[in-house]
Formats: C-alpha cells, structure tokens, sequence
C-alpha cells in the first residue's frame, strides 16, 4: 500500500523587476555576439558580470576570461576582447591600442552616464567625492577616468562625518550605481551637512534597476519567514537586496547562487518565502530555486510587481547586424511559461 506524504503549504512571493537588468543584459548580448561573428574565443576583462553562472556558460561557448590584458597570447590578438559591464579605467583601452587589440566596451551606459558626471564636477575645477566601495570594478574604473588627486572615496556616513578636504567650497559627487539607495541617502546627507556647497550630479546615479528591484523587495519582505536573494557573493547589487530584505520585516534573508545552497535540514517552519535575483543573476537559476520549493512543499506562487521595465540599450554597432536568437541566450534565460503564479499581490504602479 502506498502512503502519500502532504506537503506543507507554502507560498512563494516572487519579485519583480528581478534578475537581469539591460545592462547586464546587453553586456552578456556582446559577448554572445562576439562569438558569433568573429568565432571563438572571445576574450574578456574580468568577469563580464558578477555571476559565476553567466561567465561558466560563456566559457563554455568560447569565452575565456582575463584580468589583465597581456594575458591575451600573440596568436589570439586578432581576436577580440571584451570590457566588463562594470567599465574600465581609461587606461585600459590606452593599453588595448597600445597592444593593437580589438576591442568592443560592454560597460553599462548607466555606468558610462556616472563617469561623464564624474568629468563634468572636475572640468568645472570641483574635486570629485565618489560614494561606493573600494575595490569595487565599477569604482575602480570610475575612479580611473580622472587624473590621481582629483577625486576621493567615502563608503560609509562614518566616513563621511571624518572626510577633510582640500578645498570644501569646490566639491562634487557622484555614486556607484548599485548602492542601496537608504544608505546612499544618509551619507550624501551627512556630506551636504559638513560641505553645504557640494553639488550633486546633473542625474541619479542610482540606476533604475537598483532602485526598482529594492522598491519590490521592501513590497515583498514584511511577513515572510525566508527570503532568497540569487546572486554572487561579489555582486554588490545583490548583496544590498538581501540587507533590503531584512530592513523591510522579513525574519530571514539569505543569498544563494544555486538552489543547492539552500540549507533545506535548517529552513524551518516556512509558510511564505520571499525571492529576487539581483540584476547580474539568470532567470534560469529563479526557475530551479521555485522547483527545487515544489518538490517539496506544495507552493502556491504570488506575482509582487512593482513596476514594469522597458529599457533596453543597443549592442555594439560591429555587433547589430548578428542575429541573436532565444535559443543564443537560453542559458541564461530559461523557461519561465511554466512557472507564472496564479494571482498578483502587488501591483504598485502598474
């Protein structure tokens, strides 16, 4: 005689926006066309987004990843190479010519966007703050647009409350695009309290992604028992939706990278799970954590949209004659037919 086993009942709250942001999306498009136009390999500096996944499948395609440029070998210099969607330094492409490389830029255009606010506040003789966190690729290569001197990193309100400037009348400053925009907010305000005429960009620096995709996870967060975040422990984005997660009212946030990092002997009494992904990490991964759920817990899914996304930012001019196909990109992009939920609970600003 069979006995069947009832599963708990669970509901899963899934976020949206989540997941690839165009710039990301564009970036990961780049290479992909790379590849097909020019045939393998493609190299690429550094990761060309911050997920292990995304570069596994590109390596398996016929990308190989660098860090540095003279690791590219003689007999592949034709080939091309590809600048990660953080950006670079503009030392980097100075060395590509030097070194007669081909090179194609897949920084995010957002990102691009901050360091022209970045020249802007030094061409008008401001030394330039930068908010973000040492270390960072994107900082780095923010930081790499202007000469040594002119510009000087704050990370946190502590800093801020202790940063002496040369000259406190002519400051400017500008942000890494993928803060949490509370904690943005409380360093640039202790900055305005101390320098009252620093000037601000001519724009957010936040992007619209980090912006959207936290707005759905405080949506999301109160009530839930558990809330997954999937992204790379060195993804900035991601790692701020988990803190989001917590500050909004969930009990518990965790970032995973593949539904076998769950910890499913310690998950606990869960009635209803938050999950997002953070703007470098594939729908493909969101559609196995929800299976590996369904597998055990009989999962109701509940659609928490705040806003709807439209952007989209064109490849590289030698790359929009390739045609690029679902089936190009379905290693990142999965299925999802399968898995939409039942109902929405959130429709902000739809």
């Amino acid at each position: 005689m069979n006995t069947i086993v009832s599963k708990s009942p669970l509901t899963i709250r899934l976020c949206g926006p989540r997941g690839f942001c165009a710039g990301v999306d564009r970036a990961i498009q780049i290479v992909v066309l790379a590849l097909k136009a020019y045939g393998a390999p493609v190299y690429v500096r550094h990761e060309i987004v911050h997920n292990r996944y995304v570069v596994e499948g590109l390596e398996a395609k016929g990308a190989i990843f660098v860090e540095e440029l003279h690791e590219i070998p003689p007999e592949h210099r034709e080939q091309p190479v590809v600048f990660s969607a953080h950006g670079v330094p503009k030392s980097v492409p100075e060395d590509a010519q030097a070194r007669n490389l081909f090179y194609l830029d897949a920084t995010c255009p957002l990102v691009s966007k901050v360091h022209k606010q970045a020249m802007r506040h030094q061409r008008l003789g401001r030394h330039v703050v930068l908010i973000g966190h040492a270390g960072h690729p994107e900082v780095i290569g923010t930081m790499g647009q202007l000469p040594d001197g002119t510009v000087s990193l704050v990370e946190t309100i502590e800093d801020a409350a202790v940063y002496e400037p040369a000259d406190a009348e002519n400051l400017g400053f500008v942000t890494q695009t993928t803060l949490s925009v509370d904690d943005t907010a409380g360093v640039i305000t202790k900055l305005q309290e101390r320098f009252p005429s620093i000037q601000s960009p001519a724009a957010d620096s936040i992007c619209y992604a980090t912006t959207n995709r936290q707005e759905a996870v405080k949506q999301a967060a109160p009530g839930c028992d558990l809330f997954i975040v999937v992204g790379a422990p060195n993804s900035s984005n991601s790692k701020r939706l988990v803190e989001v997660a917590l500050r909004a009212g969930a009990t518990r946030s965790v970032l995973v990278q593949r539904a076998s990092e769950i910890d499913w002997d310690t998950i606990g009494d869960i009635r209803t799970v938050g999950l997002s992904a953070g703007a470098s990490a594939p729908e493909v991964i969101v559609d196995e954590i929800i299976a590996a759920f369904r597998e055990r817990y009989d999962t109701t899914l509940d659609l928490a949209v705040t806003v709807e996304e439209t952007e989209h930012f064109l490849v590289n001019r030698e790359l929009r004659s390739i045609e690029l196909t679902t089936a190009d990109m379905a290693f990142v992009n999965g299925d999802s037919r399968d898995i939409m939920p039942a109902k929405s609970v959130f429709a902000a600003n739809l």
